[in-house]
């Protein structure tokens, strides 16, 4: 059996436990391991024409190589968030590129190229029985539709923001949590110390559960999600009680990177700062402090943590779940069961198709877990124990 496996968009802490224990587990059973480099880009870019092609796309993977490697944050393998699906014509690579007719024969309705036949050939050629993918909605979604080719494939969730549907987990959740929720300490000092309202931007772009757990295990004063927009001047008298009644004279708020204004709110307060592309130059996070800084004549600062939050060393229960995540990829492999992707659901690791993954979404229950009165993070029962999520 001769496996492929590849990493895809962001990376998180926890993706090289996943990848070395997929390369020991099959060694043992005498599979043969091959690394993609860069993601779906890997075997886009990978021409079997060329023999050096090979070298700079393509990596086998032995026990010994990865001994050490989940000991590290990010990925061995590179990423990147290609979709050979669904290209602009920038992305195809230059021998595909001065290719008239896979450009021809690639081209959809929307302008850009699938040039999956590639992709397929790039498998043939490499020799590989099947892949597992280690990725997000994006990639696991492509991965979907190489299943439906024919493709024998296994994916396995990763994302910060903990969105893909079907698990309860998903690799990198736990380490982006515990950094926030240090790094949102830290930041408690200065704020303090100059009595400031600060606002501090997580990830969680369709998804505030990420920013939802850390300002509830922070015990930050408001936290601002994607699934709830939110009113400027209801949050600033929250904030302005929220200080007065902080013995240092400060307030935290936790917003994700897509929560939003309720309505017309953001042109009204932060004009139509858009640039040619249709996005928002400056992060709802700065948005967020300008607009409170006008509306409450306080001092407010910003914190964008963004790339901290997936940075260095994975925690424990990251590499609890890409140790076992990899384990249950690599016996699903052995008794030939494909086009699944790996999940923990309350407690029990399991599989589920990738077609139901791509077809449905995952976002916070807002009814049970956030109080949109108050912007604030709730508590659940659970057999008469309160929980908080699982």
């Amino acid at each position: 059996m001769h496996i492929g496996v590849l990493t895809g968009g962001g990376d998180a802490p926890g993706i090289n436990a996943c990848i070395k224990t997929i390369v020991t587990t099959s060694a043992e059973k005498g599979y043969r391991v091959t690394g993609i480099r860069r993601g779906w880009n890997g075997l886009l870019a990978f021409n079997p024409d060329e023999a050096a092609s090979r070298a700079e796309h393509i990596s086998d993977l032995d026990p010994e190589l990865v001994r050490r490697i989940d000991r590290t944050g990010g990925t061995l393998l590179h990423t990147s968030r290609v979709n050979p699906g669904n290209l602009k014509k920038k992305e195809i690579p230059a021998f595909l590129r001065n290719s008239p007719h896979r450009l021809r024969s690639g081209l959809h309705h929307s302008g850009n190229f699938d040039l999956t036949d590639h992709v397929l050939r790039s498998i043939e050629a490499l020799g590989l029985d099947v892949i597992i993918v280690i990725g997000g909605d994006d990639t696991i979604g492509y991965a979907e539709h190489l299943s439906r080719k024919g493709v024998k494939v296994i994916g396995v969730p990763k994302t910060m923001d903990n969105d893909v549907y079907g698990s309860d987990y998903c690799i990198g959740f736990g380490t982006a949590v515990t950094r926030s929720v240090q790094y949102i300490h830290q930041l408690r000092t200065s704020s303090g110390s100059h009595e400031r309202i600060t606002v501090v931007e997580l990830f969680g772009r369709n998804t505030g559960e990420t920013c939802l757990v850390s300002a509830y295990l922070a015990g930050v004063d408001r936290a601002l999600i994607p699934e709830a927009p939110f009113d400027p001047e209801t949050l600033a008298e929250f904030v302005i009680q929220d200080k007065v009644a902080n013995p240092s004279q400060y307030a935290m708020i936790a917003i994700s990177e897509g929560a939003r204004m309720v309505g017309s709110k953001m042109i009204e307060y932060c004009g139509r700062r858009y640039d040619e592309d249709g996005h928002e130059p400056a992060g709802i996070g700065q948005l967020t402090r300008e607009t409170l800084s006008m509306l409450t004549g306080q001092e407010v600062i910003c914190q964008p943590l963004g790339y901290l939050m997936r940075s260095g060393i994975p925690d424990a229960l990251d590499l609890m779940v890409g140790f076992n995540f990899a384990q249950l990829a690599v016996e699903l492999v052995a008794e030939g069961t494909f086009g699944v992707m790996v999940a923990l659901q309350q407690g029990i690791y399991t599989c589920l198709p990738l077609a139901e993954v791509s077809s449905n979404t995952k976002q916070v229950d807002i009814s049970e877990l956030y109080d949109l009165r108050y912007y604030r993070p709730k508590m659940r029962s659970v057999m008469g124990k309160p929980m908080f999520l699982y």
